[in-house]
């Protein structure tokens, strides 16, 4: 979902796994006091249709809850496109004024590799932070993959079916964002990482998948936290310590009211030492795994 950075945001995928018919048991967290429940669950956005990821008590959670929260709820076409024009396009600065020769040939390449429509010269008109996230997502979106189907979409559609909440913990603006006000510096390593690894991202996110459908949270945080927290310390605090500390002092809050609700974030949250667990539990909020 590597290189793993683009991913912790908007993507998560795999293609066929060998575990695929083997009950799953993704990982499910809990927090609560007297008259509050809160479920935390990790989720990937992308899956193949076929992926059955449900078991029992997973799917009692979802229904006891009344309240469902995603990481976004406002990410429409028309949005998304909005966003994209105002935060990630730039025609007066081409990447090839930002990119040395040798760079911009890597790029081209990248581009062919990956996929991407319109190629080198689709990417020519991109700020570097969503050149680096389309050469990332589009050979997952090539492989077939669709956002639809990814377990945020799925939990969204069931709750509003039973005519339950589904609320976002953030914006697509603030997620677009915390990617766009990034320093050039920071953006341009970011796409170089991107094109380096043009070649990796579907078959190695079919380790982050097996992970995930086993509940396998210590192999989760080596795929996808280890390596940014290492080689990319900068886009780590920004877009997963930043967020899950505000996420904790959002979830500390809802403590305070009384019913059952149900959060899911991508997996990547929910795993490694600076989870949202681990930010809880420095509020003094217990978080036991069921």
């Amino acid at each position: 979902m590597k290189p793993p950075i683009a991913l912790r945001l908007l993507a998560g995928a795999a293609l066929f796994l060998a575990s695929l018919c083997a009950t799953a048991k993704p990982a499910l967290w809990v927090a609560k006091d007297a008259d509050t429940t809160i479920y935390l669950f990790g989720t990937v956005h992308l899956l193949p249709n076929d992926t059955d990821w449900h078991n029992d008590t997973l799917d009692r959670a979802v229904a006891d809850s009344q309240t469902l929260y995603i990481e976004l709820t406002d990410d429409d076409p028309a949005n998304m496109m909005a966003l994209v024009l105002r935060y990630g396009m730039d025609a007066a600065h081409p990447l090839t004024s930002q990119l040395d020769a040798a760079e911009q040939l890597r790029l081209s390449t990248a581009a062919t590799k990956a996929g991407v429509p319109g190629g080198m010269q689709a990417l020519n008109m991109m700020r570097p932070w969503l050149a680096a996230l389309t050469l990332t997502t589009a050979p997952l979106l090539k492989a077939g993959l669709d956002p639809e189907h990814g377990v945020d979409k799925q939990l969204q559609a069931r709750m509003a079916a039973a005519g339950k909440t589904v609320l976002g913990l953030e914006t697509a603006e603030q997620q677009m964002r915390f990617l766009a006000d990034m320093p050039h510096a920071v953006q341009l390593d970011f796409l170089r990482s991107a094109m380096r690894d043009v070649d990796k991202g579907v078959a190695q996110l079919d380790e982050v998948i097996d992970a995930w459908k086993n509940g396998d949270v210590a192999a989760i945080a080596r795929l996808e936290d280890e390596d940014m927290r290492q080689t990319a310390p900068e886009l780590y605090q920004r877009l997963l310590v930043a967020r899950n500390q505000a996420w904790a002092t959002k979830i500390a809050a809802m403590l305070q009211q009384p019913g059952t609700i149900f959060i899911a974030v991508g997996a990547a949250h929910l795993a490694g030492p600076d989870s949202v667990q681990a930010q809880l539990n420095k509020q003094g909020i217990e978080t036991p795994r069921l």
